[in-house]
């Protein structure tokens, strides 16, 4: 199976193109050595200065200043094929962790996988995919690179029991199957009625409501369920860092200056 092309554009001075790299940096190194391990799918991540350079067949994800109510997150365009759109805030590197890994693992938003129900009496049901939802609050994320990128559910997400050394997600803030942590949600369809349901762990507030009969249209699922998601202001457990300073810890910023001065003297030593 071929990688799929990851395109990270800003289009806000918010963010620029040096820390654009140092996001995508560290998006990189979590799909190849935590996500692609365990979900058997690969991708390169690449920086453009503006959307104009994006080859054909690049999957973008686009940091912007102002996005309207309900539409963050992954959408198709007109070619049917996956975008996302990242509000420039302090969660930047997080947020985008969270989009390209859904993205991922399922581009065009209708990947089910058939569960036992977290209503007993509904049985089987159809869980949408959204591998960050379960866990997405920053306090839950980990750090790569310096840089806190979002936590994900492992196929054994939705294994019908628990079983001891499971990994129910990759930085194991999931400790058994379809748990929810605070912030996250998880949505699913019956195959008797066609209802929606979702389970939302919000304000420290755990609760299963009925979304009813949804209608399909030329949006994925995943959007139409976001769009219904109540999100509330997250309470981060976890400081994430000012949007003007998107960079690594202190201690990893010491060893690449040190690194980098000791290259430069060397580079020197080859052009003078």
């Amino acid at each position: 199976m071929f990688p799929a092309q990851i395109a990270l554009i800003s289009l806000t001075t918010k963010v620029s193109l040096s820390r654009l790299a140092v996001v995508s940096a560290a998006l990189q190194k979590q799909v190849t050595r935590d996500f692609s391990p365990i979900w058997k799918i690969q991708a390169t991540v690449s920086v453009f200065q503006k959307l104009d350079d994006v080859p054909p067949g690049y999957w973008p994800i686009i940091i912007v200043n102002k996005i309207n109510a309900g539409v963050p997150g992954i959408h198709l365009d007109a070619q049917g094929q996956p975008f996302a759109l990242i509000l420039a805030n302090n969660d930047v590197p997080l947020t985008c962790s969270h989009e390209l890994l859904e993205m991922l693992v399922d581009p065009f938003s209708d990947r089910f996988v058939a569960s036992n129900s977290l209503i007993p009496e509904q049985g089987r049901v159809n869980y949408l995919v959204e591998i960050c939802d379960p866990c997405q609050d920053v306090q839950f994320g980990y750090p790569v690179n310096g840089l806190v990128l979002s936590d994900f559910y492992t196929p054994q997400y939705f294994d019908p029991v628990a079983a001891p050394g499971v990994r129910y997600s990759f930085h194991g803030t999931i400790t058994q199957p379809r748990q929810i942590r605070e912030e996250g949600y998880l949505s699913w369809r019956t195959f008797s009625t066609g209802e929606w349901f979702q389970a939302s762990f919000f304000d420290g507030k755990q609760k299963i409501e009925n979304l009813g009969r949804l209608q399909k249209d030329s949006r994925g699922w995943r959007e139409i369920i976001d769009e219904l998601t109540a999100r509330p202001r997250r309470q981060a457990k976890l400081v994430a860092p000012a949007i003007d300073t998107i960079c690594p810890s202190q201690a990893i910023r010491d060893a690449s200056t040190a690194w980098a001065s000791a290259l430069k003297d060397q580079i020197a030593a080859f052009i003078d």
